[in-house]
């Protein structure tokens, strides 16, 4: 395991990767659930250099889509909701209860589809900003409801990004 720092917009972001260059984590500074520094193994900024170029891009020349390679680590239900908000459209949001459903879950499945999306490792990429409340809300976010603010305006169109 290897990480980099990058600057971004919305604060520093920790890239973690793995020896074969597949990207584990993506992580806010003062992020919720954010793993202790020591997990990330050595830090070499030279390291995941296609993720930081397409981070860059995604701030600031219009990319939409990524296509890193990722790792990611969790539990089954935890990579399925994952893999799912994959599939939430760049400038698209969907609810909790809507992402249940999508994913053939009973609609009391939200706050487990919640709890999973609190956990994502991979923030933006795998795009956990684009979860709302039930009536539309912004609610929890790890890295803090301004960033998640931030993003969904930048995905709009509505506004610059914080930094």
């Amino acid at each position: 395991m290897t990480y980099a720092v990058v600057d971004s917009p919305v604060g520093p972001l920790t890239l973690v990767g793995t020896d074969a260059g597949e990207l584990t984590g993506l992580y806010m500074d003062q992020q919720r659930y954010r793993p202790h520094e020591a997990r990330f193994g050595d830090r070499d900024d030279s390291t995941l250099r296609a993720v930081a170029e397409q981070l860059d891009e995604y701030f600031h020349h219009g990319r939409t889509v990524f296509d890193v390679p990722l790792h990611l680590v969790g539990t089954p239900f935890q990579r399925q909701v994952w893999t799912a908000l994959q599939d939430i459209p760049y400038g698209e949001t969907t609810t909790y209860g809507g992402l249940a459903d999508a994913l053939g879950l009973k609609p009391q499945s939200a706050r487990a589809v919640g709890l999973a999306n609190g956990k994502n490792p991979i923030s933006i990429i795998v795009p956990c900003h684009r979860l709302l409340g039930s009536t539309g809300s912004l609610t929890g976010y790890g890295g803090g409801i301004e960033r998640k603010r931030a993003l969904l305006d930048h995905e709009a169109g509505r506004q610059a990004l914080i930094n």
